[in-house]
C-alpha cells in the first residue's frame, strides 16, 4: 500500500506521507483523532488525498476564513461529529503607534515571529491590515508570542490575543507584471519575474527551492499555465494570471501577479 501511495508524490514528500497515512489509519482502524499542526496547501492536498482513500475516515479543516491558504486539520473516524470541535487556533493581533508600522509587510511579520524560535507549522495565514496585522497561530504558542513579540523590523509593537471569530482577513496584494516570452518554461518566466539570468535561476530550481502549486519542482523546462502559483525561496512568490495567444513573432504574452 505504501509503495502505491508513494508513486503519487515527490520523494521529498515521503516523510510527510508516512505521518499523514499514520493519522488516517489510526482514525480508521483504532478510532483515534489527530489534530495536526497548520499545514501548507500541498500538505493539505496530500492529507485529503489519503483521507479519501479510507472509507471510514473524515477530516475537518480550519484556517480562520473560507479562503485560508494554511489550515489545520482534525482527522477522525467517520462517525464523529466534528463541527463543534475546538481547533485550538487563536488570532495574534499586532498594533503599533509608530508611523513606520504602516510600511511593514508580510515578510517582516513572518521574520519577527520565526526569530522567536517558532516553527512555521505553528503559524497560519498572516493578514496585513491598514491598521495592523492579524496572524492565525496555534493556541499553544499564542501566550508566548504575546509576551515576547515586542518588535517587528525594528518597529516597536503591541500584541493581543483574540478568538478566531475576530479574525480580519487582509486583502491579497499583487504587483501586476507582463512579459512576452518564447515559451512557458518555468526557468524563463521565473528569471523574468526575479530579474535573474537564466543560469542563476537554475540554482534554486535544481536545488529544490522552487515550488509550483506548493509542490517541489526541479525541472527547469516545466511548463507553467494560468493559475499556477510559484514560490522561490528567498525571492517570494508569484501567480500566473493569464496566458495570452501567440504574437506575430510567435511569443506568448503572460500576465503575472507578484505577491507584495
Amino acid at each position: 500500500m505504501k509503495n502505491e501511495i508513494y508513486g503519487h508524490f515527490h520523494p521529498d514528500e515521503r516523510q510527510f506521507v508516512d505521518r499523514a497515512w499514520d493519522w488516517v489509519t489510526a482514525a480508521g482502524e483504532y478510532h483515534e483523532t489527530k489534530l495536526t499542526d497548520i499545514l501548507d496547501p500541498r500538505q493539505g492536498y496530500i492529507l485529503q488525498s489519503l483521507v479519501n482513500r479510507h472509507p471510514d475516515v473524515i477530516v475537518r479543516w480550519e484556517g480562520g476564513h473560507a479562503g485560508a491558504e494554511r489550515r489545520r486539520a482534525l482527522v477522525a473516524p467517520d462517525y464523529r461529529e466534528l463541527d463543534g470541535e475546538d481547533m485550538e487556533l487563536k488570532v495574534l493581533a499586532i498594533t503599533s503607534g509608530e508611523q513606520k508600522f504602516l510600511a511593514l509587510e508580510h515578510g517582516d511579520y513572518m521574520g519577527a515571529i520565526l526569530g522567536l524560535g517558532i516553527k512555521r507549522s505553528k503559524i497560519g495565514d498572516i493578514h496585513v491590515l491598514d491598521d495592523g496585522c492579524h496572524v492565525v497561530v496555534t493556541a499553544d504558542i499564542a501566550d508566548y508570542l504575546s509576551l515576547n513579540l515586542h518588535q517587528v523590523h525594528k518597529v516597536n509593537v503591541s500584541t493581543g490575543i483574540l478568538p478566531l471569530a475576530s479574525l480580519r482577513a487582509g486583502e491579497v496584494k499583487l504587483e501586476p507584471l507582463e512579459f512576452s516570452v518564447a515559451s512557458l518554461r518555468l526557468d524563463g518566466i521565473a528569471a523574468d519575474v526575479t530579474r535573474l539570468s537564466r543560469s542563476k535561476i537554475l540554482v534554486p530550481i535544481k536545488g529544490g527551492r522552487v515550488r509550483v502549486n506548493w509542490k517541489v519542482e526541479e525541472d527547469p523546462s516545466y511548463g507553467l499555465k494560468a493559475g499556477d502559483m510559484v514560490s522561490i525561496q528567498g525571492f517570494g512568490r508569484f501567480k500566473v494570471l493569464e496566458v495570452g495567444g501567440l504574437t506575430k513573432k510567435g511569443r506568448y504574452r503572460v500576465q503575472i501577479g507578484k505577491f507584495v
